[in-house]
């Protein structure tokens, strides 16, 4: 894993409860400097525990045993206070707003390795490591459709998209908000669930349209799978 750099940011307090999430996000600035800068004024109010640089430098910002300010009004299976319960990791990209494109090999080789040592010491499952946008759809949509989820999921430290027996199941668009609110998305806004589910899981046509394709891969992310293996 490449060497961890404090660059301590003021913005954080404490824990309520125990880590079991782990939130990706990207900056979503212009560059690392002014990501950096913001993560660390006090004024600012906003703060992760990891930044990851696109030449693949590491920046620890908060401690983990800390709460950092990264997620804000979030939701993710049941879970209110977002902020206590995960790590948030800052992955500089100048996202939707500011020329958004691939992240560099380099990122990503530093960032597989460090999330991989998070899951491992705090336990996180799979199905808990999230992007911003699942936990947020009403307000955001990073760390967005380019990111490499696959490449992660393959690693075992995200959930893979479905891809083998899909089946349609044929529910209602009730149905399918239900099912995705079972999953562990806030629905209460039907159109931005629908696109963050489709930007985690099928990145390639988001759209807003709950159609077969959506039901059938989240009918399969539903189903029964190995203990400990969600």
């Amino acid at each position: 894993m490449s060497e961890i750099i404090d660059c301590l940011s003021p913005n954080f307090d404490e824990r309520e409860l125990p880590i079991s999430i782990l939130v990706l996000h990207y900056t979503g600035m212009q560059d690392a400097a002014s990501a950096i800068a913001r993560l660390r004024d006090p004024a600012a109010k906003v703060s992760c525990h990891y930044l990851v640089s696109e030449d693949g430098q590491v920046l620890r910002m908060v401690d983990e045993q800390k709460r950092a300010w990264h997620a804000g009004n979030s939701f993710w299976r049941g879970v209110t206070d977002i902020n206590s319960a995960s790590i948030g990791i800052e992955i500089v990209n100048p996202g939707h707003d500011w020329g958004y494109r691939p992240f560099p090999e380099p990122q990503i080789e530093a960032l597989i390795p460090l999330v991989a040592d998070i899951m491992d010491r705090h336990k996180i499952t799979r199905g808990n490591v999230v992007g911003h946008s699942d936990v947020a759809p009403r307000r955001k949509q990073d760390p967005g459709e380019l990111f490499p989820w696959a490449r992660l999921a393959k690693l075992r430290l995200a959930l893979p998209r479905p891809t083998k027996n899909l089946m349609d199941p044929n529910w209602t668009d009730g149905g399918f908000l239900l099912a995705l609110e079972r999953f562990g998305y806030d629905v209460s806004d039907s159109l931005a669930a629908v696109v963050a589910f489709q930007r985690r899981f099928r990145p390639e046509l988001i759209d807003g349209e709950i159609d077969g394709e959506c039901r059938a891969l989240l009918l399969a992310l539903l189903l029964p799978k190995p203990r400990g293996d969600d």
